[in-house]
């Protein structure tokens, strides 16, 4: 199970926005032996990290809570982001290169067809997402309040 803790900023019905504490990361990032993952995530995100999360514990604003996601949902999750959108690319990419008849233009349906097979892929993605959403083993929750 992942988890990390955050800090509660907004309450809005069952669901809390939530602002991640810490620095990422495996917290050797200071030591030598640290791969300095958390100084390439301060140069890149800049802002703090917030985002949405059920608050079946009834957390208020301002408390600190211990913020968990099922194991196996980011696997799925990036599997889903990256590789259909990909597997779709190539398979649109083969199926333009076989419509064309002649051998000149074949390059010219060959990327059609990719790029066709890639916004499908990322259109696909996002809506198997939103519905794997809406169930509540994908949701990151509030798992308990830290003392």
């Amino acid at each position: 199970m992942l988890e990390t803790r955050a800090i509660v900023v907004h309450i809005k019905g069952t669901e809390a926005l939530v602002e991640a504490i810490g620095e990422g990361g495996c917290g050797q990032c200071n030591s030598e032996t640290g791969c300095g993952s958390s100084k390439l995530s301060q140069l890149f995100c800049s802002k703090p990290r917030q985002f949405t999360v059920n608050n079946e514990a009834k957390a208020a604003v301002g408390d600190e809570v211990q913020i968990t996601l099922q194991d196996g949902v980011l696997l799925r999750s990036s599997l889903l982001i990256y590789v259909l959108p990909l597997v779709l690319l190539l398979a649109g990419g083969m199926l333009g290169s076989n419509w064309s008849n002649d051998t000149a233009g074949k390059d010219g349906f060959a990327a059609i067809g990719s790029l066709l097979g890639l916004v499908g892929g990322f259109v696909l993605a996002k809506w198997v997402s939103k519905r794997v959403r809406v169930m509540a083993v994908a949701q990151p929750l509030i798992h308990s309040q830290s003392d």
